[in-house]
């Protein structure tokens, strides 16, 4: 692994792990030589794990649209890389990375998430994507997933691959052993 996306919040959450976890794992993937892409903002844990990652001394790639360059740009990065569209931000960061990782966040979060764990779904893509668990945020999705795959419109194998830890450190080693699941996404 050597670039993995973290799709995280424009705001900052309303307890302080949010942010102490985005500055943790700026500093584990900065430790670990792995270049953070993401979405090029200086607000929110964005901007908290873009500027943890630099003042350990890694690289960071920020992807962003050319609307949100004068109000969110991180102007201290590594690479800003400007697109035209949010469409072509989402491709670009996908290409960049070996893998997903999503710290707590709102809908763009979300958004980003499971577009790219539906592309491994799919077979477009065969990376890794995580869930970093901070404070229990993301356990009602993870008993949504449940409940989907006990309604049938998601099969187990397709659930399994929303990786899930609250540790980074242990979420990056389960990415070095992920192997996408060799089922067809429909469900007979």
């Amino acid at each position: 692994m050597k670039h993995i996306c973290v799709f995280c919040g424009s705001n900052l959450g309303a307890q302080s792990e949010y942010v102490a976890a985005a500055r943790h794992l700026g500093q584990v993937l900065a430790a670990r030589q792995i270049t953070l892409v993401y979405g090029g903002a200086c607000a929110g844990t964005m901007g908290e794990i873009a500027d943890s990652v630099l003042a350990a001394g890694g690289h960071v790639i920020g992807v962003i649209p050319q609307a949100l360059v004068e109000k969110v740009a991180h102007r201290g990065l590594s690479d800003l890389r400007v697109v035209a569209s949010m469409h072509e931000r989402k491709a670009l960061m996908a290409e960049l990375a070996d893998g997903f990782i999503a710290l707590p966040g709102g809908l763009g979060t979300f958004e980003e998430f499971f577009e790219v764990l539906t592309w491994a779904q799919l077979g477009l893509h065969h990376k890794p994507c995580g869930l970093l668990n901070v404070c229990g945020y993301y356990q009602p999705l993870i008993d949504f997933l449940d409940h989907a795959v006990a309604q049938r419109f998601l099969k187990a194998e397709h659930r399994a691959m929303a990786l899930l830890d609250d540790d980074p450190e242990r979420l990056l080693d389960q990415f070095t052993l992920y192997r996408p699941p060799p089922v067809s996404k429909w469900v007979e």
